[in-house]
């Protein structure tokens, strides 16, 4: 049973409902209703879960934090790490999930080759998000990053640009919209399903992939039970089950270019 969407003023809502084996906070699209298939399988073997549907990305970590879920499944680890940093929880993973994949992608040129000089290329401008886009950049051979950084630069960090490419951050959300008035553009595969272009996400230039597992969704639990049994068994049924993986499959429009499951790559 799923429950509604939750922001901070609902989370008196949660404590209305009897004590459960497990309770997992989630966000909404593929992860909540991959998740519930789990759930479903779990139920079926007499492990009662409860899937709660938060609609913003602060609330989940503060149930998790006040107990009010045994864990949450919407963040990487990326967005955990500056999570714990600016609030001090007591979070940690304890489980990977799946890897959405993010693309370069473009409705002007059909090579990263054909990329001229002084392209306009849009990569998410907060710093979770946009170290990645800058990564990927590099890995496709069009800039250099300083030694070192990884997945954590900036345009900053740029240290060699043969083609002069402009770098134009825009927030990760508008970079769907943002794909027709540049040449280039960082993007991520469910943001073009959501917003009814399917086409589009099948269509990167570049995908990244199993190496970029610092960014593949994590079950994350306090440090207080993230050795619950019941959790452990939970997030075997979600890697384990073929169920699960179809419905992963499904909401990503069914390309496997979209994602990887790094738990059995």
């Amino acid at each position: 049973m799923r429950l509604p969407l939750l922001t901070g003023l609902g989370l008196a809502i949660l404590t209305a409902f009897p004590a459960t084996a497990l309770t997992i906070g989630v966000t909404p699209g593929v992860l909540a209703d991959s998740v519930e298939t789990a759930a479903t399988e779990a139920r079926a073997q007499g492990l009662d879960v409860k899937v709660v549907e938060f609609s913003d990305w602060t609330t989940p970590n503060l149930a998790l934090d006040n107990g009010d879920l045994d864990a949450n499944y919407f963040q990487h680890q990326a967005f955990l790490d500056n999570a714990v940093k600016e609030t001090g929880y007591k979070l940690v993973p304890v489980g990977l999930g799946v890897l959405p994949n993010i693309g370069l992608y473009s409705e002007k040129y059909a090579a990263l080759d054909q990329l001229p000089d002084g392209a306009r290329i849009a990569v998410a401008s907060d710093p979770v998000n946009g170290g990645r886009g800058l990564a990927l950049l590099q890995t496709a051979g069009l800039i250099t990053l300083r030694e070192g950084v990884g997945v954590k630069g900036t345009p900053d960090d740029i240290i060699a640009n043969p083609k002069n490419f402009q770098i134009i951050e825009i927030e990760g959300p508008q970079l769907v919209r943002a794909l027709s008035d540049v040449d280039l553009a960082q993007g991520y595969p469910a943001h073009f399903v959501n917003a009814g272009r399917a086409d589009i996400a099948g269509k990167a230039l570049l995908y990244s992939g199993v190496d970029d597992t610092y960014f593949a969704i994590r079950f994350v639990a306090r440090e207080d039970n993230k050795d619950d049994p019941d959790l452990a068994r939970f997030i075997r049924i979600y890697q384990t089950s073929p169920a699960v993986r179809e419905q992963i499959h499904t909401s990503y429009a069914n390309d496997p270019a979209l994602y990887t499951l790094p738990w059995i790559e």
